[in-house]
């Protein structure tokens, strides 16, 4: 069984955070390690002298893009193991012509967004995150909240668009909650795919008319700027919110501040464009938008987990079997 050459290239602080002794030792026991095992700066000398003999390059937050030339230095170079999610930043054209593998650890840094989503959902069932707001300005009497009828997660119409990988965990998810109805709209998604995993799969119009509760979880193209605009948020029924854990530039800012403003939908946004947006923001001190600084995916030890799913696949290649979670460059056509 052949043990690859193999180098870490990241950020200090992510190599520190990804890589314990736990993951050290099984990266051990599958590759050789040169000196050093670890890069933050590919192009340094020292690094480049690693390169002439790596095949495996295991990559995270902080690689930069594995440009022609970054490749010409690593001729041996036939696997790319991303630790994170998204490799749209680190791939370039030449990586699929020379035929060298790339991974991504997606899939794992699927599931705290698809937790932070639900949390969101039922938050906004409940409309916590706008009462929370109204008692710090006004303290109220707490039983009033007793009488409203719209402080609810039972029955609501929900809508997921992307039938992402992550929309796909929302929804199953969701089957903890005694939803209304899941509506769906993913030009890209197979009806029977979607009604497996307890949803409905119609055309966006449909789904924006409505769902009382709006999650986003689309990859940012060019066909997906502005996705949600003037026309897409002018369809939602007085009251809805939406909820963006995907890319900021999804959702037309300028409109969703000033629907939020006129207190007709309310918004929980991990993400923003720009991100962080404007010192001043009016949407940032609206009481009825909740923004969090794009927490929802991988932090902390969660991180530990897309380590595991890169040695995973480190394993597999050892072994001579095929990635799980190979990306292709038709996958970034259509994906994050």
């Amino acid at each position: 069984m052949h043990r690859p050459q193999a180098l870490l290239v990241m950020r200090p602080e992510t190599f520190r955070l990804q890589f314990g002794p736990q993951e050290l030792s099984r990266l051990r026991s599958l590759a050789d390690l040169g000196d050093p095992i670890w890069s933050h700066d590919i192009d340094a000398p020292h690094t480049r002298a690693r390169l002439a003999e790596t095949e495996v390059l295991l990559t995270s937050w902080g690689c930069p893009t594995l440009t022609p030339e970054r490749l010409d230095a690593a001729p041996r170079l036939r696997a790319v193991l991303h630790c994170a999610g998204s490799v749209r930043h680190l791939v370039s054209d030449e990586i699929w012509r020379r035929g060298i593998l790339v991974t991504s650890a997606a899939e794992a840094n699927a599931t705290p967004v698809a937790e932070y989503t639900l949390a969101a959902i039922i938050f906004a069932g409940k409309k916590a995150h706008l009462l929370a707001a109204q008692s710090r300005q006004h303290p109220a009497d707490w039983d009033a909240v007793h009488h409203r009828e719209d402080l609810s997660n039972y029955g609501r119409t929900i809508g997921i668009v992307g039938f992402s990988r992550i929309g796909r965990r929302v929804i199953e998810h969701l089957r903890t909650l005694d939803t209304a109805q899941i509506l769906v709209t993913d030009p890209y998604a197979d009806p029977a795919a979607v009604a497996a995993a307890g949803g409905r799969l119609v055309e966006l119009d449909e789904l924006l008319i409505a769902s009382e509760i709006v999650s986003l979880h689309l990859p940012e193209l060019p066909q997906t700027r502005h996705a949600i605009g003037a026309r897409e948020l002018a369809l939602l029924p007085d009251g809805a919110t939406i909820i963006n854990t995907a890319r900021g530039a999804v959702v037309d800012t300028a409109v969703l501040e000033r629907e939020c403003a006129t207190g007709r939908l309310n918004a929980i946004l991990d993400v923003t464009d720009p991100e962080p947006l404007r010192a001043g923001s009016l949407l940032a001190q609206l009481p009825n938008v909740m923004i969090t600084p794009h927490i929802a995916g991988s932090l902390g030890s969660e991180t530990r987990r897309l380590s595991a799913q890169a040695l995973d696949e480190l394993q597999r290649l050892v072994r001579g079997e095929p990635a799980l979670d190979a990306v292709t460059s038709e996958d970034l056509e259509v994906s994050a």
